[in-house]
């Protein structure tokens, strides 16, 4: 079914006669066009009947190559507020109750829509779109299932060439040149070494790899407008003592989550599931991060598995499952699988098993 008459039956649903969008994710998803944004507003307008862009005239040549929906021009010497004037009054926007802004949008763009309609009631978008995006289609679940293959071809190129002495950005360009010649977009590439694997966002660096280094790889990519995300673990040569009893740690935490991970569950429960096959063990308070977040047109979007989220899981909903235990000074362990929740349970969308990778140069 196509996207915007989906997001029109929400509207009907949640009773919302107007919904503003931003460049970004958002409009992205819905449209497939992600002008070019700055200071100058520039947002997408749609009601149960009609749809137009307040569009200004320095990008209006630009986004017309994308899309025939109608434009309200706006110029640097009128400045914006006509143009909205005209959408709104063109859309009737007296008769509206509701109407839902883009979580994303600058503040000072919202600011202008929120005067023009400060007598409505405003929600934001995870009430309408942010519903729709939560579900994958099976179009959307295919390209996912091809990005997921593309990043474990660079998790493998990244494994090749890992040797003492090169250093954390070596392996990391490797990551993204593997991305690049299979036509997709390097969107990150976390390489954290010996004791940079205990800080769960490290910033990759120049630290050199050396003999008995733990090494976490957190990398994605992008391609047809969708990404990938995958956290595999290495070592060189035989890691630290206490290496192999954490890793089985954190493989049982997310088995555990897998299990738990059925339709009709709410989303804080796969993260209990998770957090108390670490808790039992004494590890819990090494597990120091939410164990999911949803994967599509962003890297993380909507469902979050946090211990806090009541959302319910449903068919077609995609996430990651990354559970991770982090030993200041040691070494740090995180496994992630992004899966697709279907009517019999998760489907894991890496063919890489998680076990660890043991790198020897002897």
């Amino acid at each position: 079914m196509d996207k915007i008459k989906r997001l029109r039956d929400k509207m009907e649903e949640q009773e919302v006669d107007l919904i503003v969008l931003a460049p970004g994710a958002n409009l992205n998803w819905l449209i497939g066009v992600n002008p070019h944004a700055d200071e100058r507003p520039l947002l997408f307008f749609l009601t149960l009947s009609d749809s137009a862009f307040l569009m200004p005239e320095l990008e209006a040549k630009s986004a017309r190559q994308h899309t025939d929906i109608e434009f309200y021009n706006w110029s640097d010497a009128s400045g914006p507020l006509t143009a909205v004037d005209s959408v709104l009054s063109d859309m009737k926007s007296h008769s509206f109750r509701t109407f839902v802004i883009d979580d994303t949008m600058r503040a000072d763009h919202a600011a202008i829509i929120q005067d023009k309609l400060k007598n409505l009631k405003r929600l934001f978008t995870s009430s309408t779109i942010g519903v729709l995006r939560m579900q994958k289609d099976t179009g959307e679940q295919k390209i996912l299932r091809i990005n997921a293959h593309q990043a474990d071809l660079a998790m493998q190129r990244a494994w090749e060439i890992i040797k003492p002495g090169l250093s954390e950005e070596d392996i990391a360009l490797a990551i993204q040149n593997s991305f690049s010649d299979q036509g997709a977009s390097p969107q990150f590439s976390i390489v954290a070494s010996g004791e940079n694997s205990a800080f769960p966002h490290h910033q990759t660096g120049s630290r050199k790899l050396k003999e008995g280094d733990a090494i976490v790889i957190d990398l994605g990519g992008r391609f047809e407008r969708y990404t990938s995300d995958i956290t595999r673990m290495s070592t060189i040569g035989n890691p630290h003592k206490d290496y192999a009893l954490v890793h089985q740690i954190v493989e049982d935490a997310i088995c555990a989550a897998l299990k738990a991970a059925i339709p009709g569950e709410i989303a804080k429960n796969i993260d209990k599931a998770a957090r108390e096959a670490i808790e039992k063990e004494g590890f819990g308070k090494y597990f120091v991060h939410r164990t999911g977040h949803g994967l599509g047109t962003e890297i993380h979007e909507a469902p979050f598995i946090t211990s806090s989220s009541e959302t319910i899981l449903e068919p077609g909903m995609v996430f990651s499952i990354e559970p991770g235990i982090y030993m200041p000074g040691k070494f740090g362990v995180r496994l992630e699988e992004i899966v697709i929740l279907h009517d019999d349970g998760p489907e894991i969308l890496s063919k890489i098993p998680r076990e660890l990778k043991v790198i020897n140069h002897s």
